[in-house]
């Protein structure tokens, strides 16, 4: 699978210039408007609205939109079906369980971290390491068993999740449909920056084998034969993945629908090579998602909308728009 790197260059600067033009203008919207000339001028309100809580929340959506994507695009090739979304695995069913179940023990901090994002994070890495135990048979991993492994787990998180809804009172249910419901709000810009770390690192190493998504999209035993490692690939690409879904969950909970339709809409638009569609899906998602939260923020005034609804909401009729017009299958 060969493709000129000018082939690649516009693309990926379309989807940069694309994500860039959002950065610069999702900040600005608001119900409350921003003079840009007075946020730069000592302490002001509009300083404290653009800096304090649009800009950093608009980051956070972009590296979630971008990771969910990138987990999405990679979940896809890996086992081959193109409905596969960053949750097949069951780990943000997993981080879920420990967010309701902070909520539920009314716990405040744990291990140093605000208790339901810890506790997300813990109970991602739990079924994490449930469904690769489950899959793995010595040194070899089946991508068909990993897929009904999470499957299975993810069925279990949402029993478990129902049932402690069931039992919670009336504030809990009310946080925890919130928080299942997906979300974004402004952090820290520190929090910011070590999530934007850890998940550009894991989305570099995701293009660097590009390659070798490119052969395990075919088949694990067609990469063998051309010298790819598939067992162990396996294992780091639907870590990577997981670890990009994990960290996102376990800060804006569960937003469904974006880590399936970016990666599809790109495979329809630009075809199967990854090292096109891993840096358009991580640009796309991230635009997307900033803009959907845009959207969730201002449409309502002063109530906001969970992001995971505006994502459904359009995401929904352009997917089924997107087969209608095209009208065929990829991967």
């Amino acid at each position: 699978m060969r493709t000129d790197k000018s082939a690649l260059a516009g693309p990926v600067g379309l989807a940069l210039a694309a994500l860039v033009v959002v950065l610069a203008v999702t900040p600005l919207i608001g119900s409350a408007s921003v003079d840009f000339a007075a946020a730069w001028q000592g302490v002001s309100p509009h300083k404290e609205i653009l800096f304090a809580a649009r800009l950093p929340r608009v980051l956070l959506a972009a590296l979630a939109g971008g990771a969910l994507a990138l987990a999405g695009l990679l979940f896809q090739a890996l086992v081959r079906d193109s409905l596969a979304d960053p949750y097949t695995l069951g780990v943000s069913a997993g981080a879920s369980l420990g967010a309701v179940l902070a909520i539920c023990l009314r716990l405040n901090m744990l291990v140093g971290m605000p208790a339901v994002g810890a506790a997300a994070l813990l109970g991602a890495s739990t079924v994490l390491m449930l469904v690769m135990g489950l899959a793995s048979r010595g040194r070899r991993m089946s991508s068909f068993t990993l897929l009904l492994a999470g499957v299975t787990m993810n069925s279990l998180s949402i029993a478990v999740i129902l049932f402690l809804h069931n039992l919670a009172d009336f504030g809990q249910s009310f946080a925890i449909v919130r928080w299942l419901m997906g979300g974004i709000e402004a952090e820290e810009y520190s929090t910011v920056a070590v999530l934007a770390v850890v998940i550009l690192a894991t989305a570099a190493y995701v293009f660097r084998q590009a390659r070798v998504w490119n052969l395990l999209s075919v088949g694990e035993e067609w990469a063998e034969a051309r010298g790819v490692a598939a067992t162990r690939y396996l294992r780091l690409g639907f870590l990577a993945g997981s670890v990009l879904t994990a960290l996102v969950t376990a800060f804006t909970g569960p937003i469904g629908f974006l880590g399936w339709i970016v990666p599809h809409a790109l495979r329809l638009r630009y075809g199967a090579d990854h090292r096109l569609l891993v840096p358009c899906a991580f640009l796309y998602g991230a635009a997307f998602l900033a803009v959907c939260d845009t959207v969730a923020r201002t449409i309502l005034a002063p109530t906001e909308i969970p992001v995971g609804v505006i994502t459904a909401m359009v995401g929904g009729p352009f997917f089924l728009w997107l087969l209608g017009s095209r009208g065929r299958r990829v991967i």
